[in-house]
């Protein structure tokens, strides 16, 4: 029997002893992952643009007894990435699992969308995550123990949700084959890179978005939720406890996946 098959079930999920850098973890989906992987005994670093709502939310976790870090940073930047991991290996010694979610979708259809929110979109959704897993890559490769890389994509990497978000699409199905190809190459070292597509989920981005026909948010979600099988829109803990999975060793064997978490709406 292998070493991993002889891993007792209570300790799959759990994370003690490792380090893990969420970005767009001031709120949201980001904020619930650092949540998960801070109870399943993970040192986390909340990195958001944000600083003060990182803070937040990083103290939230530690007066629950979590080990909990903020820092302000823009992914878009190569140097707020780098002082980025320097402040996280200088609060741990070591980097285990990094997950891409820091992304925006401002709704603009293309023939009124400017360069400049095009490529807003795609510096903060797609280079964002290069510049994060190529500085997570490096420090894993260095350390020679292995990692877990998780980006957030979207349903909207295998189908469009609508009129709108072309420059957002693109990002996510650019994001899903960075996914795939960066698991190749990192294979060889141990560091599985996997993605998360969501569908609907309720966080503060959807609830302040206006669509394209003006129709209020709420207005929106009772749409979306009428085509979901599962009768509900995604709550921000849906995907949090796929990436707590994917971060973890229950997930020793899966790298260049994509899990759709969406109740079912591709299925409509």
């Amino acid at each position: 029997m292998s070493t991993l098959s002889a891993q007792p079930v209570e300790d799959l999920l759990l994370l003690t002893g490792r380090m893990a850098v969420v970005t767009g973890a001031a709120m949201g989906i980001g904020r619930a992952i650092a949540g998960r992987l801070a109870e399943a005994g993970a040192a986390v670093v909340l990195a958001d643009l944000d600083g003060e709502a990182a803070m937040q939310a990083a103290g939230e976790l530690s007066s629950k007894g979590r080990e909990a870090l903020a820092v302000q940073a823009d992914v878009a930047h190569d140097d707020d990435v780098a002082a980025l991991f320097d402040a996280a290996l200088a609060w741990r010694p070591a980097l285990h699992i990094l997950v891409n979610n820091a992304g925006i979708f401002p709704a603009t259809p293309v023939l009124e969308m400017t360069a400049f929110e095009y490529d807003r979109v795609q510096n903060v959704n797609l280079r964002g995550a290069f510049l994060c897993s190529r500085q997570a890559g490096r420090i894993m490769r260095h350390q020679g123990a292995g990692g877990s890389i998780i980006n957030i994509t979207s349903i909207d990497a295998l189908h469009p949700s609508g009129v709108g978000l072309a420059h957002y699409d693109a990002s996510k199905h650019g994001l899903w084959g960075f996914t795939k190809n960066l698991a190749l190459e990192l294979a060889p070292h141990g560091i599985r890179v996997n993605a998360i597509a969501p569908g609907a989920i309720d966080t503060p981005g959807v609830a302040d978005m206006a669509t394209i026909s003006d129709i209020a948010a709420d207005e929106f979600l009772q749409a979306f939720t009428a085509r979901v099988p599962l009768h509900r829109i995604g709550d921000p803990d849906d995907i949090a406890r796929m990436a707590l999975v994917l971060a973890s060793d229950a997930s020793s064997y899966m790298t260049g996946s994509q899990v759709v978490v969406d109740g079912g709406y591709l299925l409509t």
